[in-house]
């Protein structure tokens, strides 16, 4: 037999099952809780040669055999990861020096042709991480939410990246659960499905039944895991040296940093400790609603590598029809939804940092079933303080409040002419703040926040784009649950709220603002005389400097420059000519065959650059 895994968007439903689709209670990190679930005895092992083939949950019908995966396995080959991966960042950083070259491009170096171009690769690159497996699938999701470093595209096909892996077998599970709770399976569940309900980069998950009759659904990491993260992180730091050294992405970018954030993240998502912490903590902070559930954890039947849940079936949320064919309120889900977002985000400051629809079902009388609890968000006190400003700064569209605000969040980087960013920052803020707020669409502003962000010195932090993320799925989710939803509609009574609890009694918050103005006024009086002198002292030490920049002046440099480069170019041509022209004299045709090649392409490069200097004299 053959398990088959089809895309969590689309599940696959046998003929015998007349059942709306249901999810089943769990998802494994990074993956959709699967649809269908085949009732089969334990004694029916799910081998690893059964194992072997299954359905891409992306390509569905294509089949993978187990050798398309060289990184699922017990043991690695660290010399075949290492050019595997460094295999792919030489062809990434080739594409980028191309893309700068207009000859690469057979129709003109246009915005258009460059567009295509960075789409095709971003494509390419989601497609290749997808190919070198679990540690590089969670390194791209998290890159996803970097705008600050990779354009728009990258970020857009990033963020789509889903698991395409293969199950493993079932003796490789008995044998898991064996080493992490020291009980064979018998001893542990009195039913336990050999066959994955869901299967994902990281781990994949089963559905089972205690002892003591609970349903329950055991999610286990997928073997050798830590000990691929462990090559994977290791080449991964070089290549972050590389990038932190590099001339021209290694300037303004801590790419070490990038790299330590990475790891913590990374191991803390494979600790299901830490997962089922969190999915209390998140059960906690909802225990009196009653339209939000959550699974319960079974402390004495988990471990790092196993944990088990509470069995909490559910119709998916993008399933429309399921969800009419059973008679809910499609709208009213959509403000269920962003309510309970807006409530972990502002109440408790705890989220779910992947609400995609997988993540997501609704129970038969209503209720949000939440799932996979392995990347969650916390803002803590004082970062809502520091929104808190950056929210007022943009109510009062003050550029420079809102710069001031970014900076101490650590959003911004402080640069020697921040004029740019205080400019761009101002021109959002003209472009948004006229609209009515009910109107405006949350993947629209991120859209243009990640155009602004990319190549300046903003430095989103992960909380940040975590947020600004999962407000636009959710708004996706809400427009494909009812097309009339607005997220910032169902936020507006939050907003008010915050605005209120910040500014007290209309008369209150008057009286602050002028209290708060004169304190400010006060205070940059009596500090000036100081700033002036300190401003003296630096001039003196050589700390301040005066950068003039000469548009002429720069015309004629770069004039100066292409020249000198064309010279060289002549003078190679020339040579490589005289070369060829000697040795065809001495009859060696294939030798000067070999030094007429480097000359035909200095003089190609000679015919360039004299037609773009021809150019530029033009212009001017």
């Amino acid at each position: 037999m053959s398990a088959r895994f089809n895309d969590a968007m689309s599940p696959d439903w046998s003929a015998e099952s007349a059942a709306p689709p249901v999810s089943h209670g769990v998802a494994p990190t990074g993956q959709t809780p699967q649809a269908s679930f085949s009732k089969s005895s334990a004694t029916a092992p799910f081998t690893p040669s059964e194992a072997a083939t299954v359905t891409s949950p992306i390509d569905s019908g294509k089949s993978y055999s187990s050798n398309a995966y060289r990184w699922n396995r017990k043991s690695y080959s660290r010399q075949r990861r290492y050019v595997d991966i460094w295999t792919f960042v030489l062809q990434l950083l080739t594409a980028q020096w191309a893309y700068s070259k207009p000859w690469t491009y057979p129709g003109g170096m246009t915005e258009e042709n460059q567009a295509i171009r960075r789409r095709k690769l971003a494509v390419w690159i989601r497609e290749t991480l997808l190919d070198l497996g679990p540690t590089f699938i969670k390194v791209g999701q998290l890159f996803s939410t970097r705008a600050d470093l990779f354009p728009v595209e990258y970020v857009e096909e990033l963020s789509k990246l889903q698991d395409r892996v293969p199950a493993f077998g079932y003796e490789q599970v008995e044998e898991i659960i064996w080493q992490e709770l020291g009980k064979g399976i018998p001893e542990l569940y009195r039913s336990f499905d050999p066959i994955p309900i869901a299967a994902a980069s990281l781990g994949q998950v089963h559905r089972a039944q205690l002892h003591s009759g609970e349903e329950v659904v055991v999610k286990v990491q997928r073997p050798g895991l830590a000990k691929l993260f462990d090559i994977d992180l290791k080449i991964l730091k070089g290549i972050a040296h590389y990038f932190q050294r590099h001339p021209k992405w290694g300037r303004g970018r801590d790419w070490l940093g990038i790299y330590g954030e990475c790891c913590r993240i990374l191991w803390e998502e494979i600790d299901y400790l830490n997962e089922g912490r969190n999915a209390d903590t998140f059960r906690r902070n909802f225990r009196h609603e009653d339209w939000v559930k959550v699974p319960r954890v079974y402390w004495r039947y988990s471990s790092p590598r196993v944990l088990t849940l509470e069995y909490v079936p559910g119709i998916k949320i993008s399933h429309y029809e399921a969800l009419e064919a059973a008679g809910l309120d499609r709208k009213m889900l959509a403000k269920l939804g962003a309510r309970a977002y807006l409530q972990q985000l502002l109440d408790k400051g705890f989220f779910h940092a992947d609400p995609h629809p997988g993540n997501i079902a609704v129970s038969s009388d209503g209720a949000l079933i939440f799932y996979d609890f392995g990347m969650m968000g916390q803002v803590q006190p004082v970062t809502r303080e520091k929104l808190m400003n950056t929210f007022f700064g943009i109510a009062q569209k003050d550029a420079d409040k809102v710069v001031e605000a970014l900076v101490s969040l650590g959003a911004l980087s402080v640069s020697e002419d921040m004029g740019p960013v205080r400019r761009s920052i101002q021109y959002m803020l003209d472009n948004f703040m006229d609209k009515p707020f009910e109107t405006q669409s949350i993947s629209a502003i991120s859209d243009d926040l990640y155009e602004i962000a990319y190549d300046q010195p903003f430095r989103f932090p992960a909380t940040f784009t975590f947020v600004m993320r999962a407000f636009s799925t959710l708004e996706g989710v809400g427009k494909g649950l009812d097309p009339e939803f607005n997220f910032m509609e169902v936020a507006r009574p939050f907003a008010m709220q915050i605005m209120a609890n910040g500014n007290g009694s209309e008369t209150g918050g008057l009286l602050e603002e002028f209290s708060r103005q004169a304190a400010q006024v006060s205070s940059s009086a009596l500090g000036l005389p100081r700033r002036i002198e300190d401003t003296i002292d630096r001039l003196e030490r050589g700390d301040i400097r005066l950068r003039v920049r000469s548009q002429e002046t720069d015309r004629v440099l770069r004039r100066l420059s292409n020249v000198n480069m064309g010279t060289n170019y002549a003078l190679l041509a020339g040579a490589f000519t005289l070369s060829a022209t000697i040795l065809l004299v001495n009859n060696l045709i294939w030798v000067a065959v070999l030094m007429a090649i480097p000359a035909a392409i200095a003089l190609f490069a000679w015919v360039r650059l004299m037609i773009r200097i021809d150019r530029a004299d033009r212009m001017f």
